[in-house]
C-alpha cells in the first residue's frame, strides 16, 4: 500500500475538524503516518509509534519539510511508554493501521493508549474481516468484535467507513470511534 491508498482508505474516517495532534500506533514505515500529515494538513504533528526501530527509520528518507511533524518513538505497544512532549496535552486522535491484529491483549492497550486522546477525540481503525488467524494476522478483530473492543476502551460504537476486499483474503474496513 502506498500513500495515496492509504490517504483514499482512511480519509472517510476522520473528522472534518480532526485537530493536529495524533499518533500513529504500529506505525511501521509511516505509510499510514504521511497520509494522516496529508489529510490533517499543515501544522500536523504526528507522533509514528512502533516498536521496530529499522522500519521507523525510513522516516528519515522523507522531505525535511515532511518528516519535521513527525515525532519517531520506538516502543513496544503492549509495554507502557512516554510520547515526548505529550505531557500536558492529550492527542486529538489516533490510528490503529494494521497494529492490533498482533496483539494477544488488544483490549488492554487500546484501553491505555485510548487514555491519551483527548474527550471527543477521534480513535481509527484499520482492521482484516472474514480473516483466519495466521503468522501476518494473529489476533484477528472483525468488524463484530470490535464494537466490543471499543466500548471496554470507553469509545463510542465505531462506524464502518470503508471497506475493501484485501489482496491476502477476507476484507479490510476501516472503522471510527470518539472518546467518550
Amino acid at each position: 500500500m502506498n500513500t495515496r491508498d492509504a490517504s483514499a482508505l482512511i480519509a472517510a474516517a476522520l473528522p472534518k475538524h480532526g485537530g493536529r495532534v495524533w499518533a500513529d500506533f504500529g506505525a511501521g514505515d509511516g505509510t499510514f503516518t504521511r497520509a494522516l500529515l496529508e489529510l490533517l494538513g499543515p501544522g500536523a504533528r504526528i507522533y509514528a509509534v512502533d516498536r521496530d526501530a529499522t522500519a521507523l527509520a525510513a522516516i528519515n528518507e522523507w522531505p525535511s519539510a515532511v518528516r519535521a511533524n513527525v515525532i519517531p518513538v520506538v516502543a513496544d505497544l503492549s509495554r507502557r511508554f512516554d510520547l515526548p512532549g505529550l505531557d500536558e496535552t492529550l492527542l486529538d486522535g489516533a490510528l490503529f493501521a494494521n497494529s492490533l491484529h498482533f496483539l494477544r491483549d488488544a483490549d488492554e492497550v487500546l484501553a491505555r493508549l485510548v487514555a491519551l486522546v483527548k474527550p471527543g477525540g477521534r480513535v481509527v481503525f484499520v482492521e482484516y474481516d472474514r480473516r483466519a488467524p495466521s503468522r501476518w494476522v494473529p489476533y484477528p478483530i472483525s468488524s463484530a468484535r470490535l464494537p466490543v473492543l471499543a466500548a471496554s476502551a470507553g469509545l463510542t460504537s465505531p462506524v464502518v467507513t470503508t471497506t475493501r476486499p484485501s489482496a491476502y483474503g477476507g476484507e479490510l474496513y476501516v472503522a471510527a470511534a470518539d472518546v467518550l
